[in-house]
């Protein structure tokens, strides 16, 4: 067994990656006790893949398990058939039994990115519709539901947004009461002890630390639970990280190419980069202000490379790193850049608003529409005017052009 690492804790705090604590004190002495602990973060399988915004609690966990903690990600198969209320003004779209679990085994895959499934200390995973079919609804609401206070409750932030709406249901109230079970139920079963999520996971999280609580008493037990959260990714305007203006940064390699990857993370607002590096790469602290300091613009490109190897591997971030210098800065070599293949039949006859939305670089006809006629798409360095220009043979050099969306996106048309 790897021994444990006892410096876990100061390497939370030095890195900005613990933000808030049921019991802070506790926690620490718990890091540094050097004995193996048990800690689990749990995500709704709402959707088949995870983009980067996603996935701070999952770089979290990774240190939990290289410090040789083991690690356990829950999968609210049961919890995303309701879908969390926190910061929503509307009711979650509900998601069919088949559409969750086929989810779940699209996000495992995603997951191998962050974690380490095989080895002497392998993350597990979990499904709480395991636990919760078996349960009759009675018995869960006089066990564990007579233990929620319904005015609490409703002074917690995640119900803010769906009761200022006037819109929550008390199918949503429901959430809460099955998220603190879900932790109750992993510390019975694999003795879980700590609970690590987002932020806006708070109120949740330290309902099941209540909740344990309210069971020793009731039980003469003395279970110790500990929630804590890391902080989100926030842009300067206080709107959470994942996407840009082309899209979501996906980690999934069939959803995003790897030059848009890094272009993704190239757009890192400045003020966002120091933490981006702390969570996503193991380079000291001190070195990443400094770079920050010194040059901000050499900083992102390092950030783009850096997480662009981790997340896709080292040949993806070669790739795309010479992309970036073809366009950029005057490269030669085009071979990299995201490419849309044409018969030459469509040249002088397939209107660029259809080129680049096949092309991917607007995610839609109507959108390719709006960004042509607000000036936003160039060929070469012409603005494209009208959304029925075509390319013509004058605009190809050596059987490609290259249309650009706004500054920093680019789609190289060959015919």
């Amino acid at each position: 067994m790897k021994k444990i690492d006892t410096n876990l804790y100061n390497v939370l705090k030095e890195r900005g990656l613990l933000y808030q604590c049921s019991d802070e004190e506790s926690f620490r002495k718990k890091l540094e006790s050097g004995e193996p602990l048990i800690v689990y973060e749990g995500s709704d399988p709402t959707a088949d893949s995870l983009h980067i915004g996603h996935c701070v609690p999952y770089c979290v966990l990774r240190r939990f398990q290289q410090a040789g903690h083991k690690v356990i990600l829950l999968m609210g198969g049961a919890t995303a058939c309701i879908g969390d209320p926190t910061g929503k003004s509307d009711m979650r779209k509900m998601l069919s039994k088949e559409d969750i679990n086929n989810n779940i085994e699209k996000i495992k895959e995603t997951l191998k990115v962050f974690l380490d499934f095989d080895g002497e200390n392998p993350a597990e995973i979990v499904n709480n519709a395991d636990w919760f079919s078996k349960m009759n609804y009675i018995d869960f609401m006089r066990d564990y539901g007579v233990h929620f206070n319904v005015n609490k409750m409703l002074s917690s932030e995640i119900y803010d947004n769906r009761l200022n709406s006037g819109g929550l249901t008390f199918f949503e109230m429901g959430y809460m009461p099955m998220q603190a079970y879900d932790f109750v139920h992993l510390n019975k079963t694999h003795g879980v002890t700590i609970q690590y999520g987002g932020a806006d996971q708070w109120g949740n999280i330290v309902a099941g630390v209540e909740l344990q609580r309210k069971l020793n008493f009731q039980n003469g037990t003395n279970i110790e639970l500990i929630g804590a959260t890391n902080p989100l990714l926030l842009t300067p305007d206080g709107k959470k990280m994942g996407k840009t203006e082309k899209g979501a940064i996906w980690i999934d390699k069939d959803k995003i190419s790897a030059y848009d990857f890094y272009q993704g993370v190239y757009q890192t607002p400045d003020a966002c980069v120091e933490m981006m590096f702390a969570l996503f790469t193991d380079i000291p602290m001190n070195e990443i202000k400094q770079m920050c300091k010194t040059d901000i613009v050499k900083a992102k490109e390092r950030l783009s490379y850096e997480l662009t190897k981790f997340v896709r591997g080292e040949k993806d971030a070669q790739i795309a790193r010479e992309a970036t210098i073809s366009l950029f800065k005057g490269g030669e070599n085009l071979d990299n850049v995201p490419t849309l293949e044409l018969n030459k039949n469509d040249l002088g006859n397939k209107p660029i608003v259809d080129i680049i939305t096949e092309g991917k670089l607007c995610s839609s006809k109507s959108e390719s529409r709006r960004m042509i006629e607000g000036g936003g798409i160039y060929l070469g360095e012409n603005k494209v005017t009208d959304i029925k220009q075509t390319i013509q043979e004058t605009d190809l050099n050596n059987n490609y052009c290259i249309l650009r969306k706004g500054k920093k996106n680019y789609l190289k048309v060959t015919f």
